[in-house]
């Protein structure tokens, strides 16, 4: 009974529709699958055995990932309790550390792992130009990074006014002030950014949707370009080491 439901399963047009290669048991549909599927594809066929080495690039992209992915969990969970209001948003902060279960645990989480992320993509910058992996064929890999490292300090700066506190407030008032000197549109982007000329709820609720939604959503469209290029230019940069070629299937 239950091979039949099986049977009836593999031969579905359900299952033909999101499997249309068959099962992964021969080379050419394990090369079809990979090839036809939007994760698998962000990774090269072959990688360089050097590449992945902790030597190589001290695993700085991966850690950057990694740091991103806990970030998104825990930003999504503290959305439950958060509102950008001026009149709820520091007791909301206060509620989460002293009344909320583990809200401290995952405000702090999302904290630490903020000021992480802007070292370890600096860390990984200073690592893609100081072995030469920004050169020929990888380019425009390079200025992808270099938007992605933009993003990544635009997220941190426009999370610094969600806690509503003193200190997030004049870091705020600072930032939009300094942002007014730009030539010709400085003024332009201050109103921009705070919804008016003062740091109220203009600007708290501005600055919660660029960093919940805008910026997050940016840096995901090139992260998946980034990898993609890394995919297309033969995988993980070889750091420089002529005498290896090993390559991993």
């Amino acid at each position: 009974m239950s091979n039949n439901l099986v049977n009836k399963l593999y031969q579905s047009k359900l299952w033909k529709s999101v499997f249309r290669h068959g099962l992964p048991n021969t080379p050419k549909n394990q090369s079809l699958v990979t090839f036809t599927n939007v994760f698998l594809h962000l990774h090269a066929v072959k990688v360089k055995t050097r590449s992945l080495r902790f030597d190589a690039t001290y695993w700085l992209g991966g850690i950057s990932l990694v740091l991103f992915g806990l970030l998104t969990f825990t930003g999504v969970v503290l959305m439950f309790y958060y509102v950008p209001s001026t009149s709820l948003a520091y007791e909301n902060m206060k509620d989460l550390a002293f009344a909320v279960s583990f809200g401290d645990i995952f405000r702090n989480a999302h904290r630490w792992s903020a000021h992480l992320m802007v070292l370890s993509v600096f860390l990984h910058m200073c690592r893609v130009f100081w072995s030469g992996a920004y050169k020929a064929p990888r380019e425009f890999n390079w200025v992808i990074g270099v938007f992605l490292f933009l993003f990544t300090l635009l997220l941190s700066f426009s999370g610094y006014l969600l806690p509503w506190d003193q200190l997030a407030i004049w870091a705020i008032t600072v930032g939009t002030n300094m942002a007014k000197y730009a030539p010709f549109i400085g003024p332009d982007i201050k109103f921009a950014l705070l919804g008016g000329n003062l740091v109220g709820q203009n600007a708290l609720i501005r600055f919660y949707v660029l960093h919940c939604v805008v910026f997050p959503l940016v840096v995901a469209v090139l992260l998946a370009v980034h990898f993609w290029r890394i995919r297309k230019d033969g995988g993980l940069a070889d750091p420089g080491d002529p005498t290896s070629a090993n390559v991993l299937m």
